[in-house]
């Protein structure tokens, strides 16, 4: 008998979706446009993720130590480095790596730079650290300088208990820390407009939506009052008469989920790889996500948005004629 019954309320969705053609393409192209106009803000929204994060572990905070910081100090300094929360990597990099570099800098004028070779090497050494999270670049290079000067007033208090007159004369073995604070933060401010960009554009597309299907399926509500007034005077119940209509909604939901995955997924990749081939991006070297990694995301999320929708629309369709 449940089986029976379950079997009738399937058939009457499925039957509600084939009698009504006109208004059920309708309800599906314009689930489509309005699904696929959230894949498109879903997609840049995944992508700037994962620029954001690309971008992270390339971006370096460098700190600069002076050139009488002693190696027990430089290994020291390395080692708590390491061990601050949000560090990615930790790379030394010699005087003569450094010259070397602005060797490559000023290809033009390497003959000039001879004169800077050996004792006479001006440039410091220096740790380029990169992070796992920007947002806390600030306070990193808070924690950094706190250890320099850790360091250093370690180091004074042996030289004291050394009897060493001569004592490091600075208050930190740390000379300098650059990063680009500006970009940075032009950048997660970049990122969280995007972020609240396709939040709102999200709520404003699913009323939408929800708007559409149950405006939709109210008229085949309509068309049926008289059927739907007898079903209640013979006893049918509410939840018999409601989920022939809510199985009809999802099946729209479901039908419009997978149109917009199959267009989705077509021209995201053309336009990926058009975009891919630039060449701010190649400089960068910064890769874009192929469709098929973010394919189980999106495909979760047009699943619950459809199956959703559909019943959520539904229900407000049904409401007005299921009142006692």
């Amino acid at each position: 008998m449940r089986y029976n019954g379950f079997s009738y309320l399937i058939g009457e969705g499925f039957s509600n979706v084939l009698k009504n053609k006109k208004s059920t393409i309708i309800s599906i192209m314009t689930m489509v446009c309005t699904m696929f106009l959230f894949g498109i803000f879903f997609s840049i929204g995944v992508n700037v993720n994962s620029v954001l994060e690309q971008v992270q572990l390339k971006q370096g905070i460098q700190v600069f130590i002076w050139d009488e910081t002693t190696e027990d100090q430089r290994l020291q300094l390395e080692s708590e480095i390491k061990t601050l929360d949000g560090i990615n990597t930790v790379v030394f990099k010699n005087k003569q790596q450094a010259l070397d570099d602005f060797k490559e800098m000023m290809k033009d004028r390497k003959e000039f730079l001879k004169a800077y070779e050996g004792e006479n090497n001006i440039f410091p050494a220096s740790y380029v650290v990169t992070l796992t999270n920007l947002e806390k670049s600030n306070e990193i290079q808070d924690e950094i300088k706190r250890i320099g000067a850790k360091i250093a007033t370690e180091g004074r208090s042996q030289e004291v208990n050394l009897d060493i007159e001569e004592s490091t004369e600075h208050d930190s073995v740390i000379k300098e820390i650059t990063s680009s604070d500006n970009a940075i933060t032009a950048l997660i401010t970049i990122v969280k407009g995007v972020r609240i960009a396709i939040l709102v554009i999200f709520i404003i597309l699913l009323v939408i939506s929800i708007t559409i299907i149950s405006n939709t399926i109210r008229l085949t509500v309509h068309a049926r009052r008289k059927e739907i007034s007898i079903m209640k005077y013979v006893g049918a119940t509410n939840g018999f008469i409601r989920w022939p209509f809510i199985i009809e909604g999802i099946i729209i939901g479901i039908i419009a989920a997978l149109i917009t995955l199959l267009v989705v997924g077509v021209l995201y990749d053309f336009v990926i790889q058009k975009i891919q081939t630039s060449a701010v991006l190649q400089k960068m070297n910064i890769t874009l996500l192929s469709f098929i990694e973010i394919a189980k995301p999106i495909t979760i999320v047009y699943a619950i948005l459809g199956i959703g929708i559909g019943i959520i629309g539904s229900s407000m369709s049904m409401k007005k004629y299921l009142e006692v």
